[in-house]
């Protein structure tokens, strides 16, 4: 009977093992070897070897169907990241790395607070950077992406051929490298083609390191949003009231700001906090609050850090974190 018992808990551990990690799609596979060789004098056989020991991870299209900005209401996504830990936690990151994020900051014009709560928000100041190796990642999203997604499955393809790079040019072994299910590394989990293109050195050691060195990371971050149209001491959010306004026609599927302060204003939204300019790009976003809906204004910067993610919850959460701590941290200076 305990042979028989064994026998089935090695066939369910052997078919669980099947369902998690399966063979990649070689036809696909060889077609993007031979576009590597050809355009970037790889070796053929290097390759092969990589892709020989890559698999497709079941666990990952898993995941990738069911992000929690996808699945959690808004009041239930920002829990996650608004938490008084989280919030100590990145007072004390600022309090240790305050001469890195004061040069960045001047440097790129991007606000300390923001820098922060990006590095918090995507991997709580560098303690869950990811356990699955980005071969895997990318390979399974590039050649195996769910549903009938090309333009999805090209943007892996591409993060992949830009990891392959990566990788060579400083070195790296690329089957060794951990990161999240989406291919993102580091404590600012950038995809590949930012590394390659918005890492820096930031403090002149002559290498750019996003997983260990701070310096870099808060570095990379602020020239991330920097390059992304970020705007020196510009505003991020504000609550708005609609009152007896109608936001239907503001309300759009758009992140990007593409009306004016002054149009919401003048239906009669209100500003909780005045904090821009009526002549400021503005979006507007209906969040479902535990207590009914809410109402959000996003500017120019919001747009700017949901380059990161672009999805309104992510950008949202980054900007509440980041108020969160720059109060904690002015109130623990009184």
């Amino acid at each position: 009977m305990r042979t028989l018992r064994s026998l089935l808990v090695g066939i369910l551990i052997m078919s669980f093992g099947v369902l998690q990690a399966a063979p990649l799609d070689r036809s696909a596979v060889d077609e993007f070897i031979a576009h590597m060789v050809t355009a970037h004098a790889f070796e053929h056989d290097f390759l092969t070897r990589v892709f020989d020991d890559a698999q497709r991870s079941e666990r990952i299209l898993e995941l990738m169907t069911r992000p929690a900005e996808k699945v959690k209401p808004w009041w239930q996504y920002r829990t996650i990241f608004i938490s008084d830990k989280r919030i100590r936690d990145g007072v004390k990151f600022w309090n240790v790395n305050h001469d890195a994020l004061n040069r960045a900051s001047k440097k790129f014009g991007v606000a300390p607070e923001v820098i922060v709560a990006i590095i918090g928000v995507e991997t709580a100041y560098g303690r869950i950077v990811g356990v699955h190796r980005v071969i895997d990642a990318l390979a399974t999203l590039a050649f195996h992406y769910p549903g009938d997604k090309p333009r999805r499955a090209k943007f892996f393809r591409d993060q992949l051929e830009q990891y392959l790079l990566f990788t060579r040019e400083d070195k790296f072994d690329p089957l060794r490298l951990k990161g999240s299910y989406a291919g993102a590394m580091g404590m600012p989990q950038f995809m590949p083609e930012s590394i390659r293109k918005l890492a820096i050195d930031f403090d002149g050691d002559g290498a750019r390191d996003i997983w260990t060195n701070i310096d870099d990371v808060i570095g990379s971050v602020a020239n991330y949003l920097n390059h992304h149209g970020w705007q020196r001491s510009g505003p991020v959010t504000s609550r708005a009231e609609i009152g007896e306004a109608d936001p239907g026609v503001f309300l759009t599927s758009s992140i990007k700001p593409e009306f004016a302060l002054s149009d919401f204003l003048a239906t009669g939204i209100r500003l909780v906090d005045q904090n821009a300019k009526s002549s400021e790009r503005a979006a507007l976003f209906e969040m479902e609050g535990e207590g009914g809906y809410e109402y959000w204004v996003g500017y120019t910067n919001f747009y700017v850090i949901s380059r990161y993610n672009p999805r309104v919850k992510y950008a949202l959460a980054v900007a509440q974190l980041s108020e969160a701590i720059l109060n904690s941290r002015n109130a623990s200076k009184n």
